[in-house]
């Protein structure tokens, strides 16, 4: 896919683990773990859950939504 998510990288960097990151956004903490946990953008994501995760980390959605072309394959 070539979106990469990048809510794992953001909360290293900031020192935040999930359970204190679903404190601030008031997500469950399954969600925060898995939205954390996968390297693809996941399937379904609200802008609300978006917006929480800005808030919280003081990103931009640009900084947590990566896009990586596939290369073309050859004919």
């Amino acid at each position: 896919m070539p979106i990469k998510w990048r809510l794992a990288v953001l909360m290293a960097d900031r020192e935040i683990d999930y359970k204190q990151l679903a404190e601030i956004t008031g997500l469950h903490p399954g969600t925060v773990s898995r939205h954390k946990n996968t390297r693809v953008m996941p399937e379904r994501l609200e802008r609300d859950t978006l917006l929480k995760y800005c808030e919280a980390l003081d990103c931009q959605p640009g900084d947590l939504l990566v896009y990586v072309p596939v290369p073309k394959s050859e004919s």
